[in-house]
């Protein structure tokens, strides 16, 4: 426990840092005034602040197949560590974004339902919790300051008035639109290049009947009804219900409208003599307390229909109708979310034309690039979050990649399989595949990414892994796989034995590409002796030069010059079938990377050309595998000489390539049964 000093000296600290006095302001109309005129942009609605929000993290610009795509910083949650970051959704966070900012410019769209539309678990939810959090972060930075006003004054039955206005509103809706409209004109002058703001509100009916009776009492005197008005910085905050709702749908039964738009108090109506006065009535539904700023309408197309005809007005004019009450102003970004079904309920009833037609849709899909799912999983399952137990490596890669695949549509070229499509998505490069055709392949396949493996079950079946068992300190690929097969046979949203069918057959697909992952990388540890691989490069170069230049080469311990060694070349060239009939293309290719790369003054390393350093690795691998012996371990017998060996392999997965000592011994033996098998294949 810290001592007292120390917990003391903290509380310090925390106060000085906190800025509560800046956050807590409280002045005058007056002074709000002097504010508002050095920065006209407080007075920005709520689809301008959220878009400056966004805008206020930075972008970054990309290229992807041709297509200049921005990336949106916000979205990686840099705030809070990136808990609710959002990977691989660039296109539709673009939309998104593009949609305020035509609502920011008062194009159309800021009388508009935000609709997120996906598969359950494609992150609509945390794109609105992002919304959500950032907003409660801008509204306590100086350039997000918002700012409401309350009523001060003597009351003959109450003592004193201090009532906030329970709707959070602009102070300048005190101002009638005579005096209220010179000032915004003259203020959008000041702004240069920004997006002109435009104060619409009217008071709502709380706030209207202590003007009315303030106006009353001072013979419309605007200046002493105002002198009555403190104005105070306001923090936005959910869960202190301060522009920022969530609505979620209950049992129709239980319903009832005036959630989202407030009800009377019954306990008041005998203070005050009638249901309609404003003073006896909650201004506490889920539309006035968002008002200024958010509010998230969870599964909106199960709300009631009731509760829809709400939305239309409440989007198209801004208007809520309290019960009792003329319709009241809104200032407030309407944004809900929903699933497959709900969506095609919605285009399948025609009584819900209004709705639609007020409706924004933004399609949310699962994410279709490897690297973007992987980066999902390894935030989860990092080492920083997993404690006692080793994730192997390729694990989360081999989860992710089932999970893309399901997404997948099949590529209607007969020449490429679904695994290869999701290479090609994930930016590797294949022979005769441009990013013409990778563009081709996403524009053929509309709906690709809209069904799918969530991603939650997988971090289902990884979490089940996990407390497993049978994973003794490590958790290996097929250690998980084996869990999201063996779980399909219960997944709740799998209906049809076709899908779950093809699903396993995927399955089998992704078994196959770890079984040549780990080969592949066992293969590399074997031969990774650095100076041996750097000297077969250097034969095979000095071959090479001398065929392609019709030249003979110097044997190095005769001292007679010989004819290029043709079998050397071919036996590395085959190793990445390379046909005879191509081989003078290839070696002609490598001669001129070669040059390119003098010219340049750069020195050739055999490294930075992929294709080379696996083939002289293959050959490497091929020439010592015999005096490793690895298919021994298949055996149990395993002499002295030949276990130091594999321990020297071992050794260096670990070093090299992420594995403890119980994921290394376990591909050791899983790659050695590969091998066995390849020999048992070649005796017959």
């Amino acid at each position: 426990m810290l001592p007292q000093q120390e917990v003391l000296s903290l509380i310090d600290r925390y106060t000085q840092d906190s800025a509560y006095q800046a956050l807590h302001w409280e002045g005058t109309f007056g002074d709000y005034l002097k504010i508002v005129n050095e920065n006209p942009g407080i007075l920005r609605d709520a689809f301008q602040r959220i878009y400056d929000l966004i805008i206020s993290y930075g972008t970054e610009e990309y290229v992807e197949n041709k297509d200049k795509l921005t990336r949106y910083r916000f979205f990686s949650d840099p705030d809070n560590g990136g808990v609710d970051a959002v990977f691989g959704l660039e296109r539709p966070l673009m939309h998104l974004v593009n949609v305020f900012k035509s609502a920011s410019r008062h194009y159309g769209t800021e009388r508009r339902i935000l609709l997120l539309h996906g598969p359950v678990g494609s992150a609509k939810s945390t794109i609105v919790r992002l919304l959500k959090k950032g907003l409660e972060a801008y509204s306590r930075k100086p350039e997000g300051a918002v700012y409401s006003f309350s009523w001060h004054f003597p009351d003959p039955e109450k003592g004193q008035i201090n009532e906030p206005c329970p709707m959070h509103e602009d102070p300048l809706n005190l101002l009638p639109p005579p005096v209220r409209e010179p000032l915004i004109q003259s203020l959008n002058t000041k702004i240069n290049g920004r997006t002109k703001i435009a104060v619409d509100g009217d008071l709502c009916p709380s706030c209207r009947f202590y003007f009315r009776t303030l106006m009353q009492r001072f013979a419309g005197d605007l200046k002493k009804v105002l002198d009555h008005v403190r104005i105070y910085r306001l923090i936005l905050s959910e869960q202190d219900r301060i522009g920022i709702g969530t609505f979620q749908p209950k049992d129709e039964k239980n319903q009832d409208s005036t959630e989202l738009t407030g009800d009377i108090n019954y306990r008041k109506i005998a203070l005050y003599g009638s249901d309609s006065d404003p003073r006896a009535f909650n201004f506490d539904g889920e539309f006035n307390v968002a008002n200024r700023g958010l509010i998230e309408f969870v599964e909106v197309l199960k709300l009631d229909v009731a509760f829809l005809y709400d939305l239309l007005c409440a989007s198209q004019e801004h208007v809520i109708k309290p019960k009792k009450f003329p319709q009241t102003y809104i200032d407030e970004v309407i944004i809900g979310h929903t699933n497959e079904p709900e969506y095609k309920k919605l285009q399948n009833n025609e009584f819900m034309e209004a709705l639609r037609d007020r409706t924004v849709k933004v399609d949310v899909p699962y994410i279709t690039r490897l690297s973007d799912e992987v980066k999902i999983y390894e935030k989860d399952y990092g080492p920083n979050r997993v404690q006692g137990k080793h994730i192997a490596p390729h694990t989360i890669e081999m989860a992710a990649m089932w999970a893309v695949l399901t997404r997948l549509r099949e590529p209607k070229k007969a020449n490429l399989s679904l695994l290869q499509k999701l290479k090609l998505y994930n930016g590797k490069t294949l022979p005769g595949f441009t990013e013409e055709n990778i563009k081709e392949l996403k524009d053929e396949a509309e709906r690709e990414g809209m069904e799918g493996i969530s991603p939650r079950y997988i971090q289902d079946k990884i979490s089940n892994a996990l407390v497993s068992e049978d994973a003794e300190g490590c958790v290996n690929p097929f250690t998980v796989l084996n869990e999201l097969e063996s779980g399909l046979d219960h997944h709740s949203l799998i209906t049809s034995e076709e899908q779950k069918k093809r699903y396993r057959e995927l399955m089998t697909v992704v078994k196959d590409e770890y079984a040549d992952i780990s080969k592949n990388e066992v293969q590399r540890a074997i031969c990774a002796d650095e100076d041996a691989i750097k000297r077969l490069c250097g034969n095979y170069i000095d071959n090479v030069k001398a065929y392609t230049q019709k030249e003979k080469v110097k044997n190095k311990y005769t001292g007679e010059n010989e004819e290029p060694n043709e079998q050397l070349m071919r036996s590395i060239e085959e190793k990445i079938e390379i046909p005879e009939s191509r081989k003078d293309d290839f070696r002609r290719e490598i001669m001129n990377y070669i040059g390119a790369l003098a010219i340049e003054g750069k020195t050739f390393d055999y490294r930075s050309n992929e294709r080379l350093n696996r083939a002289l690795e293959l050959k490497l691998f091929e020439d010592q595998k015999d005096t490793i012996k690895l298919t021994s371990l298949v055996s149990n017998v395993v002499d002295k000489e030949t276990q130091e060996k594999i321990d020297v392999v071992k050794s260096r997965l670990i070093k090299n390539y992420g594995y403890c000592d119980v994921c290394a011994t376990d591909v050791l033996h899983f790659v050695a049964s590969i091998f066995a098998r390849g020999d048992l294949k070649e005796a017959k």
